[in-house]
């Protein structure tokens, strides 16, 4: 199923849009039209003078309404449906191999651009001559806002070991498609519940090179309960341990490595395998003695805390487990 609206543009501004490159935007989506409609509207609404196109994978779902025209030239969106792997890495994966951009950029579809961000990440690329660019967030969560902003320019796969960087969110991810395609390669589709598939990405591209990032706020970011992985531990714990064994290169971040196994300590802990939490907890703290993870763990395996609320106090600050 395939549908479009194009904008044309004046034949004046013609000759301007052919001098910056074509963004292909892929917005997956499921059951939220009210929230989809604001995502496509602030990127067609970019002051960007080259041509986007908005590409909308449905997934698991049909599409409730013919696709909105954009208000701009130079724009146009399409309708797909995800024809790939069910859920999120399948449907980005849909809408990267069918842009038609030199650039592909995601973004979720509870999440909005805020103004400037595609013109401030398409000069980033031009004038560093790299693959890919990111930027910070600001996280919307039960009426606080917070924001989430990386005090650096470049971001190395050393850095991405040591801390997931969480600043770093999908709806950033703005890339070449050259390199999506022949380098990086595509969103993996076979990890558990697709669970930390923008980590793996993020690994993989900065395998490649180094990003570009920009140290400020360009996308809200909603979290609410539907973009959590709630009371799915089991499938947190089996693709964070995936990620470990798919990225050897964390044996030489010990930080980084404890980090993760906390992660799995909490799930696991959170799910009530009291057990392997305690085995999760103790390899942690051999990694690294500080890694509060590894502590909170311990306390909700004890029944000392409820899981719900550790996120909850996190979220409020804009921070995940």
């Amino acid at each position: 199923m395939v549908a479009a609206v194009a904008g044309t543009g004046t034949r004046r501004g013609t000759t301007a849009v052919t001098r910056y490159p074509r963004v292909s935007v892929v917005i997956p989506t499921r059951d939220r039209p009210e929230l989809l409609s604001a995502a496509i509207r602030a990127v067609v609404t970019q002051d960007y003078p080259g041509s986007v196109e908005v590409i909308m994978v449905y997934d698991q779902c049909e599409p409730d309404r013919p696709p909105p025209a954009p208000a701009a030239p130079h724009r146009s969106v399409r309708v797909l449906g995800n024809t790939r792997t069910p859920g999120l890495a399948g449907a980005r994966n849909t809408g990267a191999l069918a842009a038609t951009g030199e650039l592909i950029a995601f973004c979720d579809d509870d999440d909005e651009w805020l103004p400037g961000k595609l013109q401030a990440q398409v000069d980033a690329l031009a004038a560093s001559g790299a693959a890919f660019v990111t930027c910070g967030i600001r996280i919307s969560y039960q009426g606080h806002t917070v924001e989430r902003v990386l005090d650096r320019d470049s971001i190395t796969l050393a850095d991405l070991l040591r801390d997931r960087m969480t600043e770093l969110h999908p709806s950033t991810f703005l890339v070449r498609a050259t390199a999506l395609r022949d380098r990086i390669g595509l969103v993996d589709e076979e990890i558990p519940g697709g669970y930390a598939e923008d980590y793996d990405f993020l690994l993989r591209a900065a395998r490649a090179a180094p990003l570009v990032n920009l140290p400020a706020a360009y996308v809200l970011v909603r979290w609410h309960r539907r973009s959590y992985f709630a009371q799915r531990w089991d499938t947190i714990a089996e693709a964070l341990q995936w990620l470990l064994e798919r990225h050897p290169e964390f044996a030489t971040q010990p930080a980084g490595q404890a980090r993760i196994a906390g992660q799995i300590a909490f799930a696991r802990a959170a799910c009530g395998d009291s057990r392997s939490a305690l085995r999760w907890a103790r390899r942690t703290l051999r990694g690294n003695p500080r890694e509060a993870r590894a502590y909170l763990a311990l306390a909700v395996a004890g029944r000392m805390l409820r899981p719900d609320t550790v996120l909850r106090t996190l979220h409020r600050r804009g921070r995940g487990i």
